[in-house]
């Protein structure tokens, strides 16, 4: 197979489309400024392709879009436009999915797994009672009998609820192992 100009030049067009995609990713997610030095320690891009990447990234959110590329200095930035800002204030303000209170219950299950029901109470007192059943109703937990209280457990569905993959799942039981047998 012959490489011809034609070829190089669509391979560099692909990894020019890669390298936005991996600058955007990490402006996206970052919800914050993030400077140059930062970008090219997520994104592994030198810095003339970073460069070359955000200024790419920049005029494909032209003002036909409600994001944009914010630039201040060596500062870079996914913001929405100013004149959508009042969408983001309502849903910035609106009711969280779970409360703290139930935030800090999922987190006593997930770190004591299993763990029994009457444990998680006396940790966190009746209300729990609330926040476990709406685990259950969701499916982020398994219950199951264990004498008089029951046996709680984290789900494949809280897996999947909270992207985490199969490798993070494994990983961190692995990591809990170690630590056991350290005696930490």
């Amino acid at each position: 197979m012959e490489i011809t100009k034609e070829t190089l030049g669509e391979i560099d067009s692909l990894r020019d489309i890669e390298n936005m995609k991996r600058v955007e990713a990490a402006l996206f997610i970052s919800g914050k400024f993030l400077s140059t030095q930062e970008l090219v320690a997520l994104t592994d891009l030198n810095p003339i392709l970073l460069n070359q990447a955000l200024s790419s990234l920049s005029d494909k959110y032209s003002e036909d879009f409600s994001i944009e590329v914010v630039n201040k200095g060596d500062l870079w930035k996914m913001d929405v436009r100013k004149e959508y800002i009042d969408i983001v204030n309502r849903l910035a303000t609106g009711s969280e999915e779970f409360t703290k209170a139930e935030q800090e219950t999922l987190a006593v299950i997930a770190h004591k797994q299993p763990v029994s029901q009457a444990k998680i109470i006396q940790i966190r007192g009746n209300k729990a009672y609330d926040h476990i059943k709406k685990f259950l109703d969701i499916g982020l937990i398994h219950s199951k009998r264990l004498g008089r209280t029951r046996e709680l457990s984290l789900s494949n569905e809280f897996h999947d609820y909270f992207s985490l993959g199969k490798k993070e799942r494994s990983q961190g039981k692995k990591e809990d192992n170690e630590a056991i047998e350290e005696g930490e």
